[in-house]
């Protein structure tokens, strides 16, 4: 039996398995020396040169954020998880979303010219919103395209690259069955 995505964190249950939920009650991030992101956590201690990570489904930018630091021994360790970006004030807010930029490179589509199937990998030919034409490769398979919203699409490249489509009904028709002839689900 799944989980509604709307009550994920707020099952105390949870917090029992050690999960540690971040909220502004309990965690106080902020910028530090050299731009780094801190986080203090009450009755625990000073986390530095924090980072943001998007947990699943990554369709909720805002919701399900992994705060995490790198331990002496070079490890990735989680502080706790933002549940809602919106319950902090908004220049956490900003710090956050700037945290997320620098770790993930996200383009959105307008365009679609061609997606051509090779040894299992899609080539697309696209344009984006901020970079005009580019090309990049994709792994065919059903974990590489997660939906974005209600009828859109998010793609990982071969790099973890993040390509989202808003709305897959606004792209022109060509673009449109190019695109559905290879990602259907």
């Amino acid at each position: 039996m799944s989980v509604p995505e709307t009550t994920l964190f707020d099952d105390q249950r949870l917090v029992g398995m050690g999960v540690r939920l971040l909220t502004p009650e309990n965690a106080n991030i902020f910028e530090g020396t050299f731009s780094l992101l801190h986080c203090a956590v009450k009755d625990d201690t000073l986390y530095r040169g924090v980072f943001a990570v998007l947990m699943f489904p990554i369709r909720h930018t805002d919701r399900f954020i992994s705060l995490r630091y790198t331990d002496a021994d070079d490890k990735e360790k989680e502080i706790g998880i933002i549940d809602e970006l919106s319950a902090f004030p908004a220049e956490v807010q900003r710090l956050i979303r700037n945290t997320l930029v620098k770790h993930y490179y996200e383009q959105t589509l307008t365009r679609i010219y061609s997606v051509e199937n090779q040894f299992g990998l899609l080539f697309f030919d696209v344009e984006t919103q901020q970079l005009g034409r580019l090309q990049f490769v994709m792994p065919w398979r059903g974990d590489r395209a997660e939906d974005f919203g209600t009828n859109g699409k998010t793609l990982l490249d071969a790099f973890d690259n993040r390509y989202i489509i808003p709305d897959i009904a606004e792209l022109p028709t060509a673009d449109r069955n190019a695109f559905t002839s290879y990602i259907y689900w």
